[in-house]
């Protein structure tokens, strides 16, 4: 029995090593080509083979990545903020009001998510351009929104769902108005929900390629970092240490907003889960 169990521990210890090399060997592989010189001209090696900062250097400044993380983080800040706020409002009012409609809507939400993104770019990209919005941020930020809400609502929905309607009651016969009601005491509770489908669409307008390239077009003052990794491709060659260091810099705010929130989505995907 105790070979046995100490088999099975060194088989799980094996499995788990070989899924920790298998998920963080090609971050590790990016990092390391980053600070590597010779990344471009002699290709790329488990450890660097001359230690420098010159491919980060490139991007900043040939590259012009501080602009298109600008301009990634104005349409990530105004997709998360917009977003979150209306699919809270709307999903307070499918969860707790009944009105006409109501089940349609939802499942009309619901297969709003069924459509593969691709088959949108055109209709979009006309929509777009009728109004006049064709090469700026705000047809990014319009079209991330179309995108995030659906699942924000759905998501959200099964949080304010889970909240009993008696801590509401309770608040009203204390003298509380809707609206200290919804400060005080279903906000907090449905926070973890909130952080959770902002994770999403922070992702979305961060790492999103096919529409902002579509709808940016030519005006790559622009450009977001999606794009902005475009130019290291070359037709022929590829810059590598530019394309590993520019990825780099890509993860580097979504890691840090995953390490602020992380507890807070850990509990929400599991609070989520219990009603929907």
């Amino acid at each position: 029995m105790r070979r046995q169990t100490l088999g099975r521990k060194i088989t799980k210890a094996v499995l788990v090593t070989l899924l920790l090399i298998f998920t963080l060997f090609p971050a590790y592989w990016m990092v390391s080509s980053a600070f590597d010189a010779r990344a471009s001209s002699g290709g790329q090696s488990l450890l660097p083979r001359e230690f420098s900062f010159v491919n980060f250097e490139f991007v900043f400044t040939e590259g012009n990545f501080l602009r298109f993380l600008g301009n990634s983080a104005v349409v990530a800040f105004f997709t998360v903020l917009i977003s979150a706020v209306l699919a809270l409002f709307a999903s307070v009012a499918v969860a707790r009001f009944r009105f006409r409609f109501r089940t349609g809507m939802l499942m009309m939400i619901l297969a709003v998510q069924m459509v593969p993104l691709e088959a949108l770019v055109i209709p979009l990209f006309v929509q777009v351009r009728d109004l006049q919005l064709l090469g700026t941020l705000t047809s990014l930020v319009i079209v991330y929104l179309a995108f995030s809400l659906p699942f924000g609502i759905w998501m959200l929905r099964g949080f304010v769902a889970a909240v009993p309607v008696e801590l509401e009651e309770a608040a009203y016969l204390d003298g509380a108005s809707w609206g200290r009601m919804f400060r005080s005491v279903l906000l907090p509770l449905v926070a973890p929900g909130l952080v959770a489908t902002s994770i999403f669409s922070f992702i979305t307008a961060w790492n999103e390629f096919i529409f902002a390239m579509t709808l940016l077009g030519g005006e790559d003052q622009n450009y977001t970092v999606a794009i902005g990794l475009k130019q290291f491709f070359g037709l022929h060659s590829n810059d590598w240490g530019a394309v590993m260091a520019a990825s780099t810099v890509i993860t580097i705010p979504v890691m840090i907003f995953f390490v602020l929130v992380q507890g807070k989505l850990s509990n929400g995907l599991v609070a989520g889960a219990v009603k929907g």
